[in-house]
Parts: C-alpha cells; structure tokens; sequence
C-alpha cells in the first residue's frame, strides 16, 4: 500500500482493562501510517482512586516520555486536535473491559431458538447471564416478575418470533418486563434490548418506552435456521457504553475524546479478526483468543462473518473466587508440569482473585498460571464452537475447522518467559488442526487496531502490513487414528540456506523443523496411513508455501483430541519433553 489519505491524522488509541491501561499512537512515517509507542499504567478503577482517568493520564504521561511528544497540555487536558508545534493528536479511538459483568436477563420463545440467540448476542459484550426466560419457563406471571425484580439487571434482551410468526406469546413476555420496569425504581431500571419480530416494534415501543430505555434492533432470528446478531451487536455495544458512563469514573471523560464511540475491547478484537478473514485464504476462517483478567474471548470469522464469544466466568481476575463452582480442580491440575498439592491451587486461586495484577514469583505459581490459561482457553473454544458454521471445512465433526491464521492475545500468554511456553499453550488448549499460522499480538494491538478500524480504515491496513503481530511459527498438525509411534506424515523440506530436510512424524510426537523468522519455502508434505493435514482429504498431500517464525515450522502429530496420560508422572515428562522440543 503506497498511498496515504490526504486527511492523514494521528491517533491516539485507550485500551482500559481490569488490570492496566494503554495508551498506544499511530501516525505517519516515511508515507505510511506505523504503530509508534505505547505508555502502560495500571488500571485505576478501584480504591483508592475510584476513577480510570487517573490510570488513563499515567499511561499517556508514560507515553509522552518514550516518545518526546506532549499530549496532555498544562491545564491537564489532552490537546485535541494536533497543534502545528507537533503536539497532541488528531482523534482518538478507546476500548473498555474493565468491571463487574452487566447482569442480563434473556428473554425468549424456544429454548433452543430465539432464547439461545438472545445468550449468544449477550455473551458478545462482558456479561452475566443471570436469568432466562422462555415459553417452556413454568413459572407463573407474577414469579417471573419477581425474578426480574429479585436481580435487578442491567440489560433486558428480548427476542423471540420470526419474522411474519407467533406474535401473542411474545407480547405476554413484553407486558412481564414492561411491568417489572414499572416496578423497578427509576435509577435501577434496566436497558431494554428489543429485538424479535419487527411487526411487533410499535407495540413494544408503546409498552415500554414510557418506562425504560428501549433499544431496537433487527431480528436476531428472522427465521428458524438463521441467527444474525450483527445490527443487535452495535446496539448492546451501545448500551454498553451507556452503562459504563454512569458505572465508573472517568469513562464519561474518555468518552467525549472519542466523540461518544468508546466501545467493548472484546468487540474491537472480534472486528480486527473479521477484517483478517477477509485478506487471508477464503477457503479457512480467522481465529481470534484473547485470555483477559476480566473474561476469555473467542472471534472466528469465515469470508467476513464474524462470530464471538465472551466468557466474564473465564478471565485471570475476580471471577477466579467461583472457578471450581463451574470446573473440577482436576480440570486445572492436569495441564501441570509437575506436582503440586490442589490445596496450593486453590489458594492461589482465590489469592489472584483478590490481587489479580499479582505475578507469579515462583515455578509454581508460574505452572499454575499457565494451567489456567490452558483450561480457560481449551473451555471458552469448547463452547464457542457450538456457534461455528456446519459447513466450514474440517477434518471430523468434532474438531476445529481450519483457520489461517491464529491470532493470540492476553498478557498469560504475550509475556510468558518464553516464545515456546506460549505457543505450547496455544497448541494444547486450542488444538488446531490441517495447517495455520500462529501469530501472537505481542504489543497488546488487535483491541487498538480495532477501535481505530471505525475511524481511519487506511491506518489499520497499513499498520497490519508492518509485522504488527509475532509470527511464532507454521504448525501442521496431521489427524490420524494410527497408534502411538506410527509415521504419519513424511515433512521435506528446502531453506534457501541450507541442506534439504526431511522428517518421518510420528504419531504422539511434536518435532520442530529451523526456519528463520521471516524467510519462506516449500513445504512437502506426504501423508502416511491416511493421515489428514487438510489439503483435500485422508492421504492427500502436496506442496505449501511457509514463512518462518520465532520458533520455525512445528509438526504436531500428537493427535486431535490430545490425549494426556492418566499418570501424573508420565504427563509430566511429556510436557516437559513438548516444551524442550520447542525450544523451552
């Protein structure tokens, strides 16, 4: 991309999370737009500020010192727009996770329909799904008054009937929110998300509007076998906003340097990733993982249609109190490279809820950590590819579909000591499969680089092409059925430096073929035993072009599912093994 927009301006970009704040500016260098710098404070939401401008001014005094530029004036004000002196920015994108999660109430017809698509636009945005209500609820009208009264939630979505269907049962779910709104104290009632049959939004308007804030939306399920929850999407990020504003300190501020678009962190990923799914291989989807002290997030998009997933029961921070209520201890301890006592665990699963910003300080805690990073993640893919297309290829129905490529992101994973401990953990939790790239946003961009998308498309084009993400290496990863030590998959390969290569994998094994960061080859693959590394099917194999990473070009014939030994003893040794393979 040669070109630059004659209104080329600077950007400055906020990301506020649970645990520290960034503040990252792009601008024009040589001709192109480049990620300059980035000024990192902690987060200030909590005592004994109560105010995330604090945190925000820090991050940007941070990055006044790394890059000679003043952006805050000497009234304490940030300069807005640019001043011919070179100081300040043109505009400013900023992005949000930090929290509680909204309570939501779902509302709904069938259980399996309408009410799981109103769940599925909720867990869009960091939220809490505490309560559903449908056609199958036997609870009588006044009970499920009561339970929206008991709950007090932030956001009501409503959804339920196709476009030109049933009408009545939706309107008797309207009149038991109407009322408990009337019920509700003004100051606590909820936002109103209504997005069902469109022949029914006057009628909703009239009931609800006089009570609460009511939001429109499309149809989320116009019909039995479509869910669209984009248009909805925009609105909840909306509400979000709105929330947020009257939540906690210092977001109304950076919303008005925004121009009133502060949006989700979540949602910036999820849009940085349905960008990428339509520049990379149309035959595969993108996939996005975002491991966050406030929720785990999955983004997966095929040919620009995206689909995402946020789960506030998943993240590195507070909800950890309630982990175990959800997931056996075993499901953390058996990601561990070495024994340690499950009361060890739990304690330090409450401590790092309470000190979510704490570091791990011993190898231990280290293991721990990385543990759940793996259990989050391998749980929150899990759940999110329920959403993911029938008819995206795959090699079996139980497996994840092709992706090129796999964008990581969370601090777990961006500063673990190691290259080859975060892309182990990328690889046990998420186990891909065929062939992708591994890309790790090693400088906290993707949610940034969204936010800005809205803004100065220009900039995030050419800022992707600047090696914006850490390319960790090309993973192949054959599915076969063959036992333990079958060859399954014969590997040449021809760098421009160097002696050929050439490699018999064997099944249960991890191997690393040297590939310098940066340059490409061919890659000859030949599989064995009716192995599948996704190039048309059992036994098919041919030739693809690589480029090197930090770590080279990873055959993973470990299998899909993995399969850890029940022996402590023996997992231990294999993960041991796995991380020295990859370089440790």
């Amino acid at each position: 991309m040669n070109s630059t927009p004659l209104d080329a301006a600077s950007l400055l970009a906020i990301d506020v999370g649970e645990i520290s704040t960034r503040a990252v500016l792009f601008d024009i260098v040589n001709g192109h737009y480049r990620f300059l710098a980035l000024g990192e404070s902690t987060t200030t939401a909590g005592a004994p500020y109560q105010d995330i401008g604090e945190g925000v001014r820090l991050a940007l005094d941070r990055l006044q010192e790394i890059t000679g530029r003043r952006l805050v004036g000497t009234d304490e004000r940030l300069i807005l727009p640019a001043q011919a002196d070179g100081s300040g920015v043109d505009t400013v994108a900023a992005t949000l996770s930090v929290g509680p999660p909204l309570k939501v109430v779902a509302v709904g017809l069938l259980e399996e329909i309408s009410l799981e698509s109103a769940r599925n636009l909720a867990r869009t945005i960091y939220v809490q799904v505490a309560e559903s209500l449908g056609l199958n609820d036997r609870r009588k009208h006044e009970e499920r008054i009561d339970a929206i009264l008991r709950l007090r939630p932030d956001v009501i979505i409503i959804a339920g009937g196709t476009e030109g269907g049933a009408s009545q049962p939706v309107i008797q779910m309207i009149e038991a929110v109407g009322l408990a709104c009337y019920l509700t104290p003004g100051e606590q009632r909820p936002q109103v998300l209504y997005a069902g049959n469109q022949a029914l939004v006057e009628e909703v308007k009239s009931s609800l509007e006089k009570f609460t804030a009511l939001h429109v939306a499309p149809n989320i399920r116009p019909t039995l076998e479509v869910e669209q929850l984009g248009p909805a999407q925009l609105q909840l990020n909306e509400i979000f906003r709105t929330i947020r504003s009257r939540q906690i300190s210092g977001v109304r501020e950076l919303d008005d340097w925004t121009g009133k678009h502060i949006m989700p962190t979540a949602g910036a990923f999820g849009r940085i990733i349905q960008f990428l799914s339509t520049v990379y291989d149309s035959s595969k989807g993108v996939l996005g993982i975002d491991v966050g002290a406030s929720a785990t997030t999955v983004a997966a998009a095929f040919k620009g249609n995206l689909i995402q997933a946020v789960y506030s029961h998943l993240g590195l921070g507070r909800s950890l109190a309630s982990l175990l209520n959800q997931s056996q201890i075993s499901d953390i301890t058996r990601w561990l490279p070495m024994e340690i006592n499950d009361d060890y665990v739990s304690d330090y699963l409450f401590n790092k809820s309470l000190y979510a910003a704490s570091l791990p300080v011993t190898d231990e805690d280290l293991a721990i950590e990385q543990a759940l990073a793996r259990h989050m993640m391998h749980t929150a893919i899990h759940l999110a590819s329920k959403q993911f297309p029938k008819n995206a290829q795959r090699a079996g129905p139980d497996l994840l579909p092709w992706f090129e490529p796999i964008v990581a992101a969370g601090s777990v994973l961006t500063r673990a000591p190691s290259p080859a401990q975060s892309l182990l953990m990328i690889l046990d939790a998420l186990q891909p499969t065929g062939i992708t790239t591994v890309v790790l946003d090693q400088n906290n961009l993707a949610a940034p680089l969204g936010s800005a998308a809205g803004i100065n498309p220009m900039l995030v084009v050419q800022v992707l092409e600047s090696s914006t993400f850490l390319n960790l290496g090309t993973v192949v990863s054959p599915i076969s059925n063959s036992r333990p030590g079958t060859p399954i998959l014969r590997v040449r390969m021809k760098p421009a430096s160097g002696e050929e290569i050439s490699l018999d994998v064997k099944q249960g094994t991890i191997d690393v073929l040297p590939l310098p960061l940066g340059q490409s080859t061919q890659l000859y693959l030949q599989p064995l035993h009716r192995s599948d590394v996704g190039m048309g099917g059992p036994g098919r194999g041919g030739r693809v072009r690589v480029i090197g990473g930090i770590i080279g070009v990873i055959i993973d014939g470990r299998g899909r599912p993995l399969r850890l030994p029940a022996d402590g003893s023996r997992r231990h040794e294999l993960f041991k093994k796995w991380l020295w393979t990859l370089g440790g």
